[in-house]
């Protein structure tokens, strides 16, 4: 498979006051496209930085990041928009939904930045949620709704502009154990059915062990890239499980 993500010695050094730190130190890696990719590290140890960098949200002191044929380097702020809007899908620890709009129309958020009519908004953005497993809950706000279930329409808002590469920041951080899996479960599913290159950055091996690839960060270098011989299946392991019954619906104040 071609490399959608390839980086060549990259730095990258902040300014604190009168100090310089070197939170990137020489990075080279290659993540193929479909790969799922999970990256490790202790705070401070580059991966944030890295997450940022990929996510053409932060650019390199020095170095090369090219992403899907395109040198990242070279684009402008505007650029740099667009290729965000077009081929990354962002998920995040705290779900950063806003919690006065319904989930449909938190999922059609990102396609209110492009041309798409107003129609196809609202029919991309209800595939994304029975994509997601929340059908029946579009007219839900975030009070209403689990912390589960606000990380379902989290990654349904990645996924309505059909990205090639999903990033996801802690994206388990704020759940229990079950839901975490069941996260762990819509992600597999999504690389495995739909090629999406899925990269998580996390600090539980735990969740690591569900993808194919763990990247380990320490102190601005890459410290070890091995590749997993047998994936935790999440649905698998969610299977396994005793059913749970469904907590009753929260009524919005």
């Amino acid at each position: 498979m071609p490399a959608i993500i390839e980086i060549q010695n990259l730095v990258k050094h902040y300014r604190m006051g009168a100090l310089s730190v070197h939170a990137l130190k020489g990075i080279s890696l290659q993540i193929e496209a479909g790969e799922f990719v999970a990256i490790m590290g202790p705070s401070g140890s580059g991966k944030s930085t890295l997450m940022n960098i990929l996510g053409c949200l932060d650019k390199p002191t020095a170095g090369t990041y090219t992403l899907d044929g395109v040198s990242v380097g070279t684009l402008d702020r505007d650029q740099l928009a667009e290729i965000r809007g077009q081929k990354i899908g962002f998920v995040f620890q705290q779900f950063n939904l806003l919690a006065r709009t319904s989930a449909v129309e938190n999922v059609e958020l990102p396609l209110l930045y492009t041309n798409t009519p107003a129609g196809e908004r609202r029919e991309r953005a209800l595939a994304a949620i029975q994509a997601v497993g929340l059908a029946g809950r579009e007219g839900h706000h975030p009070s209403q709704l689990s912390g589960g279930q606000q990380q379902r329409v989290a990654i349904a808002r990645a996924l309505v502009n059909r990205p090639r590469i999903l990033l996801a920041d802690e994206p388990t951080g704020a759940l229990d154990t079950r839901t975490s899996i069941e996260v762990m479960a819509i992600f597999q599913r999504l690389n495995r059915e739909s090629g999406i290159t899925t990269i998580v950055v996390t600090h539980e091996p735990d969740i690591a062990a569900y993808a194919g690839r763990n990247i380990h960060f320490r102190d601005g270098r890459l410290q070890r890239d091995a590749r997993v011989d047998r994936p935790r299946d999440a649905a698998e392991e969610l299977r396994a499980l005793p059913v749970e019954e469904e907590e009753p619906e929260a009524v919005e104040a």
